[in-house]
């Protein structure tokens, strides 16, 4: 795992002892950081959907679904 050094003015690390227990505030950055990602991600794939949609021919037909194999 590779360290991060993140500088803090006191409001902010005052704010962050509130809400993440001192010992798991390391924890919580990592989840913060790992939620801001995935919203990121999210919003790309959504963004690209809208400018360019499944067309009606191309989705699959759910009335034949293809028979499954284990």
């Amino acid at each position: 795992m590779k360290a991060l050094l993140v500088q803090l003015d006191e409001q902010t690390l005052v704010a962050l002892n509130r809400v993440a227990a001192p010992r798991k505030r390391s924890e919580f950055v990592r989840e913060a950081i790992r939620k801001a990602v995935r919203r990121a991600e999210y919003r790309a794939m959504r963004d690209a959907y809208s400018k360019q949609p499944d067309s009606a021919t191309d989705a699959d037909d759910w009335s034949t679904p293809e028979e499954f194999k284990a």
